[in-house]
């Protein structure tokens, strides 16, 4: 842990901050004490470790909740955490970890993660799963289908009345990975793709 230094830590926490509105910054501390910030070797899905010089990207997603400014990092590149620290947690604190990781830059991750936010009631963690509409992971669309339903639409449609400009760029990068990956194989017509059914849902 040589390359780590406590300003590097800092760093990372406090972008994290930035990621959340005010009122969860108390819980979030608890998700911080857990999460791997001081280890920059991850392991991927195929068993492999990479050794990376930054665990955030560079860009990020800039969006409102209640007026509240948010920005959320556009992928993430640190370890979960130990199993046994995530059961310690609260239902508030553990859908705070979850929607850290719906930025993983695992799809895997980011799938697993999905699942277990979706009985979650709570409309903050909207900022999060809007954006897996612009993911390329048709399984994480798949999931994300259940979470957008008659219960939470509402919750939707009140992200995108504030987040116009959001809004359209994860449309168009939903549209992009479709023409992509999927307009000569599963989906030959657009209005079929998962992500454009859940786009109609909402603005329907």
């Amino acid at each position: 842990m040589d390359w780590f230094k406590k300003g590097t830590f800092i760093a990372y926490t406090e972008q994290l901050k930035k990621a959340f509105p005010a009122f969860l910054h108390h819980d979030l501390e608890h998700v911080l004490d857990i999460l791997p910030l001081g280890v920059n070797k991850i392991q991927l899905h195929t068993a492999e470790v990479c050794t990376i010089d930054d665990l955030f990207h560079t860009s990020t997603l800039v969006v409102c909740h209640k007026q509240e400014l948010l920005t959320i990092p556009y992928r993430i590149y640190f370890n979960e955490p130990v199993r046994g620290k995530e059961a310690e947690l609260s239902p508030a604190q553990t859908a705070i970890l979850n929607c850290i990781y719906l930025r993983h830059h695992d799809g895997y991750v980011r799938q697993r993660r999905m699942k277990q936010l979706l009985d979650y009631p709570e409309d903050w963690i909207i900022p999060f799963t809007f954006q897996l509409l612009g993911d390329y992971v048709l399984e994480i669309l798949q999931v994300l289908d259940q979470h957008a339903n008659d219960k939470n639409i509402p919750q939707y449609k009140n992200f995108v009345l504030e987040n116009q400009l959001n809004y359209q760029q994860t449309e168009s990068r939903m549209v992009s990975y479709w023409n992509e990956y999927y307009r000569r194989s599963r989906f030959t017509e657009l209005k079929n793709y998962p992500g454009r059914k859940i786009f109609d849902r909402i603005m329907g």
